[in-house]
């Protein structure tokens, strides 16, 4: 005779301490939970409300400058530590955590132009209006020292931007000439030029350690490689490039900060049309930086608010604004992926959350579980309706609301009138140009 009996595992049921969860069996066969769809439905929607409601992004803001700040730098191995230098030529060191000032230095006369920390960040060097290339010590100095720089180089030149190479220990800087330097000379090692008067941004690129790109006064973006003799390739575009932005992950994506109220994303493997048109501001974009996991940027518009964009989406997750915050001059994104830091000319730097409901400070295991439990939720039903609004609406002064609103339909009218002629013209004789073509007038090789 054979009986049958049920038998239990006690480790599948019996905690090992009384601090321990209790498990609880579970049958994931889907046809035992016919309800499971419309419960996680529930908790996206629970989920994306609550981002709304805990959505407070701005942290604090660092003041103390008597002119408008015209640059920002980030330290390369210190989160804690940032510099500015504003319109008067004085140049400070904060402290992040504590939003203190560290050290204050009347480094040039007139308009710091650049701040470049080194690869070992035991230096900054700046630059200013007055020709003047000053190398500083990053540590304050002793009760009885001067606060004076290690090293100053007078230009030949007008510097308008510097920017250093991290694998090399070499930086640039760019004006009426682009020009190579090395910290133990005084004298530039290489220069070059193609065709513009004056060029006032420069960027190295972040994994090809010998690619740089320059932003010109003839609208040009300009890319040199140092082991070459002459530039690589020259693109200019129907209006002024601000800012070039290198991808930290990727060394042939770059995102460019246009005086058209957009900004471009390209690939240097193909340059006759940009990867993603990013909209939105309602004014000239400033600045542009990305995180460093590569998959997002932050943009600065004379329009007074900042932009988050995902690298492949046309318009922002999310915008920032302040009453009190004047035109946008730099933004920057802290290398650890958590803060966005903005200068603007009303004399403040402001610290903001890169994701406005993240909570701040420690998270036990079972909170960041849950976390990732949610996010993983609204990625699944981003696509519907009532999803899709909340996450989208953001509330926005009316200046802002009105503006957009406007250029919206001017957008709109201009396709109009383009189908319109497309369609009472002889085939083929107006051309349909795609916009992610439109803002390329020229490219040079």
């Amino acid at each position: 005779m054979k009986v049958k009996i049920l038998s239990r595992n006690p480790d599948d049921y019996l905690r090992e301490t009384k601090r321990d969860i209790h498990k609880v069996p579970r049958n994931y066969d889907p046809t035992l939970h016919p309800f499971e769809a419309a419960r996680e439905y529930t908790r996206a929607l629970n989920a994306v409300k609550l981002d709304r409601v805990f959505a407070k992004p701005f942290i604090g803001s660092l003041d103390g400058h008597l002119e408008g700040i015209s640059v920002l730098s980030k330290h390369p191995k210190s989160l804690s530590l940032a510099g500015s230098g504003s319109f008067d030529g004085e140049v400070r060191l904060w402290n992040l955590p504590t939003r203190k000032c560290l050290r204050r230095i009347q480094a040039h006369d007139g308009y710091v132009r650049g701040i470049a920390f080194t690869n070992d960040g035991q230096r900054f060097i700046t630059i200013g209006d007055d020709k003047t290339l000053k190398t500083w010590r990053t540590d304050a100095p002793g009760f009885d020292e001067s606060d004076l720089p290690t090293n100053t180089i007078i230009s030949k030149t007008l510097l308008n931007g510097i920017s250093y190479n991290y694998k090399t220990s070499q930086y640039a800087t760019c004006g009426e000439v682009c020009q190579l330097w090395e910290e133990s000379r005084n004298e530039p090692v290489r220069s070059f030029q193609w065709g513009a008067d004056s060029a006032y941004h420069i960027a190295f690129n972040l994994v090809e350690q010998h690619l740089l790109s320059i932003c010109a006064n003839d609208r040009s973006i300009t890319f040199y490689d140092t082991r070459e003799a002459g530039p690589v390739r020259k693109m200019v575009l129907a209006m002024r490039s601000n800012q070039v932005a290198w991808n930290p992950m990727e060394a042939f994506t770059y995102t460019v900060a246009n005086e058209d109220y957009n900004s471009y994303t390209f690939d240097t493997r193909k340059m006759a049309s940009a990867i993603c048109v990013h909209k939105g501001h309602i004014s000239a974009v400033i600045s542009v930086d990305y995180s460093p996991t590569g998959l997002e940027f932050v943009t600065g518009s004379y329009d007074r608010t900042l932009r988050i964009y995902p690298i492949n989406k046309t318009f922002s997750r999310d915008v920032y604004h302040t009453k009190r915050m004047q035109r946008i001059t730099n933004v920057l994104w802290s290398m650890d992926d958590k803060y966005v830091l903005s200068a603007s000319d009303e004399m403040n730097i402001r610290i903001w959350k890169a994701r406005a409901s993240e909570k701040l400070g420690l998270a036990v295991p079972r909170e960041k579980a849950n976390f990732r439990y949610q996010e993983a939720l609204k990625r699944k039903f981003e696509a519907f309706p009532q999803i899709r609004s909340i996450a989208k609406h953001r509330h926005v002064p009316k200046y802002l609301h009105r503006a957009s609103e406007q250029h919206r339909q001017m957008f709109l009218k201009e396709k109009r009138k383009e189908a319109n002629r497309r369609s009472h013209s002889k085939p083929g004789s107006v051309p349909f140009v795609s916009e992610k073509k439109q803002p390329i007038v020229e490219e040079k090789s």
